[in-house]
């Protein structure tokens, strides 16, 4: 019978021990970037690559890059991966 019973309280606590395991809180996320937030060198090389786009879009990539998305006026949508310094590593 004592063996019974400490099997159910384990059966009781398992459940609760396992939720509580994954109610951790996610780690706070970067803020997100602005066209203002850029080095200077990945501002001209946008605009010298693209210089009918309005970019609006700024990402950060885990690797450092960045990739920057906008518009031109006719609606094609551009896109940069760029080191910080201004090289580009892509260019759609």
């Amino acid at each position: 019978m004592r063996r019974s019973a400490r099997l159910g309280s384990w059966a009781a606590i398992l459940p609760a021990v396992v939720v509580l395991a994954g109610c951790g809180s996610k780690p706070a996320a970067a803020p997100p970037l602005t066209i203002e937030d850029l080095p200077p060198a990945v501002v001209q090389t946008a605009k010298k690559r693209f210089p009918r786009a309005t970019f609006t879009e700024v990402f950060r990539k885990p690797d450092g890059t960045i990739e920057i998305r906008g518009r031109e006026r006719a609606g094609k949508i551009r896109e940069l991966l760029m080191h910080p310094d201004g090289t580009v590593v892509e260019l759609e």
